[in-house]
C-alpha cells in the first residue's frame, strides 16, 4: 500500500516537522498573488488548511481538495483560511462536483459563503451540491445552514439569495443532509468520477461525519472532528489507500477535550486496524503541535505503515 502513494512536498517542508519555524515556512511558500499548480497525477488530494480554529499557528483552518487528473473536484471543508489557498492552489470553483462539510464548526465551516461568492466571477453555472450533517438540537443541518446564510428575508448574506435556487446570475448550491446518527455508510454523492461515502461520528454533542471518498480506483478516507467511541468509521476505511486524521490533543488532554478528539494512541490503533496505507495527521493546534514527537511515538505503538504530518497546500499523489 505504501508504494502507492506519493508524496509532492512544498519548499522548505522539513520545516513542518517543528511548531517553532511555521512561520518561516509560511514567508516562504505563501506568495501573495501566485498561483500554485494543482497536484499531479490521476488521483490527488491537496491540503488546503492543516491547522484548527485558534491563529497561532501559521496554517488555514481544515479544507482539502480532491484532484482529478488535473481538476480539483470534491471539497472537503471550508474553514477559515480556506478561501486563500483555493486560490493559491490554482482550483478553479466552476470544477468542483461538490462540496462536503465534515460539521458546522467554524473552522470547518466558514469560509464557505466566501468561496460561493467567488464563484460569481467563474464560468459556473450549474448547481453546487453541498453536503454535510444533518442538525440537532442546538446545531444546525446544512440546509438549515444554508437559508441562515442565504435566505431572501432573514439570511446573513441575503443578497446571495440566488444560491438557494440558481437565481441573479448565481449558481444553485442544493443541500443534501445525511444523518448524524446513522451508524451505518449512505452514499452521500455520486457521479461519474467520484463517490463519497459518509458514516455519522461522535465529536461531543457536535452532528459530524467521518468519510471515505472512492475515486480512480482508491479509497481516501477523513476523520473530521471526532473522539476515541467511533468503531462504525473504522469498518468504513477498511484498507483506504490513505488516511488525513485530526490531530488535536496530545495523549494527556482533559475529559471535556478527549470527548470531542481522538488521543495519538487511539489515532494509531485506527490506523492499524483499519489497515490504511498512509496516515496524515492534520487539523493541528497549537496544544498539539509541540509534542509532535511523544504523538508519533505513540502511534507508532500500533501502526508502522508510512505517517505524515500535513502542510497547508502539501499535495499526496496516489499512484497509477
Amino acid at each position: 500500500m505504501s508504494s502507492g502513494v506519493r508524496v509532492r512536498r512544498s519548499l522548505g517542508s522539513k520545516a513542518l516537522r517543528g511548531y517553532g519555524s511555521a512561520l518561516l515556512l509560511a514567508a516562504l511558500v505563501v506568495l501573495p498573488g501566485v498561483a500554485r499548480p494543482g497536484c499531479p497525477g490521476k488521483v490527488a488530494v491537496q491540503v488546503l488548511g492543516s491547522g484548527g480554529p485558534v491563529a497561532d499557528d501559521a496554517r488555514a483552518a481544515s479544507g482539502y481538495l480532491l484532484w482529478l487528473d488535473g481538476h480539483a473536484r470534491l471539497l472537503v471543508d471550508a474553514g477559515g483560511g480556506v478561501f486563500l489557498r483555493f486560490g493559491e492552489a490554482g482550483a478553479d470553483i466552476a470544477d468542483l462536483d461538490a462540496v462536503v462539510l465534515t460539521h458546522m464548526h467554524t473552522d470547518h465551516a466558514a469560509d464557505l459563503p466566501a468561496l460561493l461568492k467567488g464563484g460569481y466571477f467563474s464560468d459556473r453555472t450549474r448547481p453546487l451540491p453541498v453536503l454535510g450533517p444533518g442538525g440537532r438540537a442546538g446545531w444546525p443541518g446544512v440546509d438549515e445552514f444554508l437559508r441562515d446564510l442565504f435566505a431572501p428575508e432573514h439570511g446573513a448574506f441575503r443578497y446571495l439569495a440566488g444560491f438557494l435556487d440558481g437565481s441573479d446570475g448565481l449558481f444553485a448550491v442544493p443541500p443534501t443532509d445525511v444523518d448524524p446518527d446513522s451508524r451505518e455508510p449512505v452514499t452521500a454523492f455520486a457521479n461519474a468520477r467520484l463517490r463519497v461515502q459518509a458514516v455519522g461520528v461522535r465529536h461531543g454533542p457536535v452532528p459530524a461525519l467521518g468519510l471515505v471518498v472512492e475515486a480512480g480506483g482508491r479509497r481516501i478516507a477523513f476523520s473530521g472532528d471526532q473522539n476515541d467511541d467511533n468503531p462504525q468509521f473504522a469498518r468504513l476505511i477498511d484498507q483506504a489507500d490513505i488516511l488525513f486524521m485530526d490531530h488535536a490533543i496530545p495523549q494527556d488532554a482533559g475529559p471535556a477535550a478527549r470527548g470531542l478528539h481522538a488521543t495519538p494512541r487511539h489515532i494509531g490503533q485506527l490506523a492499524a486496524g483499519a489497515g490504511v496505507g498512509r496516515l496524515v495527521l492534520s487539523h493541528l493546534m497549537a496544544r498539539s503541535l509541540p509534542r509532535l514527537d511523544e504523538s508519533r511515538r505513540l502511534i507508532r505503538e500500533s501502526f508502522g505503515g508510512p505517517l505524515d504530518v500535513a502542510a497547508d497546500l502539501a499535495c499526496y499523489t496516489l499512484s497509477e
